[in-house]
């Protein structure tokens, strides 16, 4: 039996309008993961944009695990629109790569 590679997600409450669409959110990266034949692992859900609590915690993960990839339900999750480049750098730089969940 092969291991499936595992997934770490990520999630800005604030870049949704509701508990739904934070709920559809989430599904829909356990859905990618499943269907790209990856394991979701945890998903950090930023409460706090200003702070990046959350983001600095799945930076801690990817650099103590073999994780390399994070899953965003679009790349707007990882900073403002138009500018996400920033957390992307810095999500490559520890090895991880951001893939959206489209």
């Amino acid at each position: 039996m092969t291991t499936r590679p595992t997934l770490l997600g990520y999630v800005r409450a604030d870049a949704l309008s509701c508990a739904e669409e934070l709920a559809a959110a989430t599904d829909s990266l356990a859905l990618f993961a499943s269907t790209e034949g990856y394991t979701l692992g945890t998903v950090y859900t930023e409460r706090d944009a200003a702070e990046s609590a959350a983001f600095y915690a799945l930076l801690d993960e990817a650099k103590r695990t073999e994780v390399r990839a994070v899953v965003v339900p679009s790349l707007q999750h990882l900073g403002a629109v138009g500018a996400p480049a920033g957390m992307r750098q810095q999500l490559e730089f520890h090895q991880a790569r951001a893939v959206e969940a489209r």
